[in-house]
């Protein structure tokens, strides 16, 4: 039988029996895995010592491990935001018609050091603090592509050529706004379906709702980083690269390849500058597409968004964000390369 304190808590996720299930179901099922992985060991074992699967694991381990540091940091300042700011002071701040919050939000979102990864739970909690979604989603496509961060990478991949940088940070800030503006024009809240944490309701010290939210926040986020980490390891390992190169032409073919490309490896924002610079068989502008897509829509940042905001949320957004970004990074090629 209930009683009336925890009736309060009737929200799925804001309960004390939901606060504890989650990291319950977390450690059994690492544990699980532990246990499954030392009894099939030695067919693991032989497994990779396969090219592919070899391969496949390479690749897997290297995009987990890369984006894991800037997920921390997502999920350290959306916990922060919970617990250190008030309510609302942050919606106060941007500009009250949605229209002029969502570019004054994706210039915002140059403070941010981090990768996509680390923008998606930042962006939840700014909707569950009451920002916009169209800002809040302006916000989570341009910190992974215009913070410093990625611009110095970018300087240093491209050396002497200063207006791809320029053309980086035009052509994702121009995308990242016209998501937001498209969002206010077509946008169905009705889509979104960003799970309450737990600290919602309740009512410990600051330290104690920072930790509780970092740690919901993260083993969600985390969870569906590994999955898209596998899919991407997968379809890395799949496509041909013979089958890239062969449609490297000039032209608009080949920036909607490079756009695709982007979507599978799932690269860090840090560091597919570099990656990019070494596809040198494509145009500038077709390597430009690629930088700028991928920071907003991969594999790994689908699995992230359809996890906080639900699967239908994701394939909509995505879908439109890869048109905007393809897009976007096309007419400013053409123009600043």
């Amino acid at each position: 039988m209930r009683t009336p304190a925890s009736s309060e808590d009737a929200p799925p996720a804001a309960g004390p029996t939901g606060r504890r299930r989650l990291p319950e179901a977390g450690l059994a099922l690492v544990t699980a895995l532990i246990v499954v992985a030392v009894l099939l060991r030695p067919a693991l074992t032989g497994l990779l010592t396969h090219p592919a699967a070899a391969n496949w694991a390479t690749i897997f381990v290297a995009i987990t491990i890369q984006a894991m540091p800037f997920l921390v940091l997502g999920v350290a300042v959306s916990a922060a935001i919970a617990a250190f700011v008030p309510p609302g002071l942050i919606a106060r701040l941007l500009p009250r018609r949605p229209v002029l919050a969502v570019p004054a939000a994706a210039v915002a979102g140059a403070a941010l050091p981090g990768c996509e990864c680390g923008s998606v739970p930042v962006a939840a909690r700014l909707v569950s603090i009451g920002v916009t979604p169209a800002a809040a989603f302006a916000f989570l496509l341009s910190a992974p592509a215009i913070n410093p961060v990625v611009l110095v990478s970018t300087a240093v991949a491209f050396p002497g050529r200063p207006m791809m940088v320029l053309a980086r940070l035009v052509a994702s800030l121009i995308a990242s706004v016209a998501m937001g503006l498209l969002w206010i024009a077509l946008g169905r809240d009705d889509l979104l379906n960003a799970r309450r944490s737990p600290e919602d309701d309740a009512d410990g010290r600051r330290l104690t709702r920072f930790l509780s939210t970092a740690q919901h926040d993260f083993l969600q986020a985390g969870g569906f980083l590994v999955i898209g980490a596998a899919a991407a390891a997968t379809l890395q390992t799949l496509v041909p690269r013979d089958l890239v190169d062969s449609i490297a032409r000039p032209g608009p073919v080949s920036v909607l390849v490079l756009g695709v490309l982007a979507v599978l490896v799932s690269l860090c924002s840090e560091a597919d500058a570099f990656v990019a610079a070494g596809l040198k068989q494509f145009s500038p502008t077709a390597r430009l597409a690629f930088l700028v897509v991928g920071p907003m829509v991969d594999v790994k940042l689908f699995a992230l968004q359809a996890g906080t905001f639900g699967p239908r949320f994701a394939w909509r957004f995505s879908l439109a964000t890869f048109a905007v970004a393809v897009t976007s990074a096309g007419l400013i090629g053409w123009w600043f390369l």
